[in-house]
């Protein structure tokens, strides 16, 4: 895949990511309707942290901890921005999972990018 698409893709997903963080409970997309289980709601933040953090794994090959250290960041800055939405409130345990899922997702592409051949330098 190219750069520039996988620049893209980052950035889509974090957009998303951001408005799903930061929209009023009215406005945020919901997979199941707005009765949805609290397992819905972990399965849907560890796995858009996941695909983040697999994107920016293949965007900073080699650079594990920049990768993590700017997962962790957008969790703990996003679930602080959460603290300005009115009928939103921030956690300690939702940072814990959305930054496990970023985690996974870049040692799962970490993974992915051992096994594939080295472009001749």
């Amino acid at each position: 895949m190219r750069r520039n698409h996988l620049i893209a893709a980052a950035a889509v997903c974090l957009a998303l990511i951001i408005y799903a963080t930061l929209a009023t409970l009215a406005g945020r997309p919901v997979l199941m309707g707005h009765a949805e289980a609290y397992w819905v709601v972990v399965i849907e933040r560890f796995s858009a942290y996941c695909l983040l953090g697999f994107l920016l794994s293949f965007l900073l090959p080699g650079r594990f901890k920049l990768a993590c250290a700017f997962v962790i960041a957008v969790a703990i800055g996003l679930e602080a921005l959460q603290a300005i939405v009115p009928d939103r409130d921030p956690g300690v345990r939702d940072v814990l999972q959305k930054a496990s899922g970023g985690i996974l997702g870049i040692i799962l592409a970490q993974t992915v990018l051992a096994f594939l051949p080295r472009p001749p330098s």
